[in-house]
């Protein structure tokens, strides 16, 4: 494995922060490097050492003859004049760009729709920065380095990316660092993470999973004092090895010690508790949606759709952007006026609404974090016992000295938290998250993970984190754009499925389009083929027919199977005293979960004949 960059005992401080203390690494061919750490810690100023591009105080930084490098940075560099296509792919002349498939794959993946002769300037925030990293995919330098090129995308086009990377960045003369707080995107494309803490560079083997069971074992072995810190790993640690079947990084290291700490941690959150106390406080009626229509600028986002809120539900909403999630938690909040149908709220409903705004903290610039924490409230209930406005803070991040600070000199996933601290202080049952994680490292994240772990009430999430929807929510939703509100019966990975056929559904119907108008579709059909993955064969009328009926017996199968898991699992906790009793239940749990797995097999076959 080649070595392409090497850095031995660099430092660099600014103003009175040492960010990199004598810190030594080397980046070889093949690697892909996770990078992981606070905001502020140095994580986006060692990528730009790596680059070249930052100067450091001492310590020398050799590149390997012929290096190319490339970064993406959080700065918008594309000349407004520019046309995206300009963008893109430079001076490369049209006939040589057309014709290569990866190039028209990244086009296809990150610029879908998109005109590539619109000029640059006009476009958003999130268009421009698709288009920036676009250009660095379509270059394929040596040594790629990515600063959150997660942000402005959403679930599909994360996973995406994820799997252009995989398939695209494992040659042995390339490699690939990213700085990225979204940990299924860590875990999916990472072979090694760094952490950036206190100067340092901790390196560790695999992605975040193995990130996560490498941290804890060594706080094991050193026996840390830091008590809160271990008890988020355990926790996190506890749901990576009980949590979604997806999750697929191993790690190489021996993990016997690391899984030693979970032998006895309870699960993440006591469900069947959190659910009976937030009936206390909420009663049987939380929100209802009966029959509920909204339209905007003309166009009809949902269509007599009916959602009826349980007490202590935890609920995941994903989609393409502009599918109407935003528009669909306004409407569980009751301030988008519904077109039709109507919205019922129980009479002890407390709402709160983290919306993807922070103006709401305007008015209490000038005061310290702590007033603004305390004007809301100086103590509430949580995990079952009185905790104050300071220890709260101090789990989601803020020191005692931090919490001093002036609101008008927090950044801005500082202003987040506290923004989400003061929704938390207001005591709500009801919470509705519109991307929450917007500004947030991956510490912040967990703290605000473990918080709502001991939170009793209703909380539906709005977000393109999956990692985050698998691990705070028991249910996800989709809205795909056709005014319905679809129940993922199999979590993102079924989501991210139906897009996909969708996508590859339309493209069909604008080849027959073109055909009936007598246009060429061999260019269609080239596009097509870079991103389907059906393999080719045609498929017959009435293959079509079978599999479309076969497809829907196995949704009602499954729908069965999913009330009959509840049941069971509830029957199970009601004879953990009896083991006999627990021990045929048990029995009857796993034949119920093998029948499940074998009717997904035969789903996601027939699901393919109609891709």
């Amino acid at each position: 494995m080649a070595n392409l960059l090497s850095a031995e005992k660099i430092s660099l401080a600014l103003g009175t922060q040492q960010l990199l203390d004598s810190v030594s690494l080397g980046i070889g061919g093949g690697e892909r490097i996770g990078i992981v750490g606070r905001n502020g810690g140095g994580k986006s100023t060692l990528l730009k050492v790596l680059a070249g591009v930052h100067e450091v105080d001492s310590g020398r930084l050799t590149m390997a003859n012929g290096v190319t490098v490339g970064m993406l940075t959080q700065a918008d560099t594309i000349p407004a004049e520019w046309t995206v296509l300009q963008a893109v792919v430079g001076d490369r002349a049209e006939h040589e760009w057309a014709g290569e498939a990866r190039i028209r794959e990244v086009i296809n993946g990150l610029l879908p729709g998109m005109d590539l002769h619109d000029v640059v300037g006009p476009k958003s925030g999130g268009e421009r920065r698709r288009i920036a990293l676009a250009k660095l995919l379509v270059d394929d330098p040596d040594l790629l380095l990515l600063d959150e090129p997660t942000n402005h995308l959403d679930v599909e086009g994360v996973q995406w990316l994820a799997d252009f990377l995989n398939a695209r960045r494992i040659r042995s003369d390339s490699a690939l660092v990213t700085i990225t707080h979204d940990r299924w995107f860590l875990d999916a494309t990472s072979t090694n993470t760094w952490e950036v803490i206190d100067g340092r560079v901790e390196q560790y083997e695999g992605g975040y999973a193995a990130f996560v069971l490498a941290k804890a074992e060594r706080a094991r072995i050193a026996a840390a004092t830091e008590e809160r810190r271990q008890n988020l790993l355990r926790k996190e640690l506890a749901w990576l090895q009980r949590g979604a079947p997806a999750r697929t990084s191993k790690p190489k290291f021996r993990i016997d010690a690391a899984n030693a700490l979970i032998a006895n941690e309870p699960d993440p959150r006591d469900d069947v508790e959190l659910v009976r106390f937030a009936t206390t406080r909420l009663g049987k009626d939380v929100i209802d949606l009966v029959d509920a229509s909204v339209t905007l600028g003309g166009r009809e986002l949902l269509t007599k759709q009916t959602w009826r809120l349980a007490p202590g539900e935890r609920t995941g909403i994903v989609g393409v952007n502009g599918a109407g999630k935003s528009t669909l938690l306004r409407a569980i909040a009751g301030t988008q006026e519904l077109s039709a149908g109507k919205r019922k709220q129980g009479k002890t409903v407390k709402i709160a609404y983290l919306t993807q705004e922070v103006r709401e903290l305007d008015d209490v610039e000038g005061w310290r974090v702590i007033e603004a924490i305390e004007d809301v409230a100086s103590y509430i209930m949580l995990d079952g016992k009185e905790t104050s406005a300071s220890q709260l803070a101090k789990r989601l991040g803020f020191s005692g000295g931090r919490q001093q600070a002036r609101v008008s000199e927090l950044s801005g996933g500082e202003r987040r938290r506290l923004q989400f601290l003061r929704l938390l202080m207001s005591e709500p049952n009801v919470l509705l998250l519109d991307e929450p994680t917007n500004d947030l490292d991956i510490e912040t994240l967990q703290s605000m993970e473990d918080v709502l772990d001991g939170w009793a009430g209703t909380l539906v999430v709005v977000s393109h984190d999956r990692y985050l929807l698998e691990r705070m929510c028991d249910r996800q939703v989709a809205l795909l754009g056709d005014g319905k509100i679809l129940d993922l019966i199999g979590g993102v990975e079924q989501y991210l499925e139906l897009r996909a056929h969708h996508l590859q559904a339309q493209a069909a119907f604008e080849r027959q389009g073109a055909a009936a108008k007598g246009v060429d579709a061999t260019s269609l059909a080239a596009d097509d083929a870079a991103g389907a993955g059906a393999g080719g064969r045609v498929v017959s009328a009435a293959e079509e027919r079978e599999a479309r009926k076969t497809v829907a017996r196995i949704e009602r199968q499954l729908a069965k199977l999913a009330e009959r898991e509840t049941k069971l699992h509830d029957e199970l906790a009601a004879a953990a005293s009896d083991y006999g009793k627990a021990a045929e239940i048990d029995v009857k749990l796993r034949a119920v979960l093998a029948e499940k797995d074998e009717l997904e097999m035969e789903w996601l076959e027939a699901a393919e004949m109609l891709a």
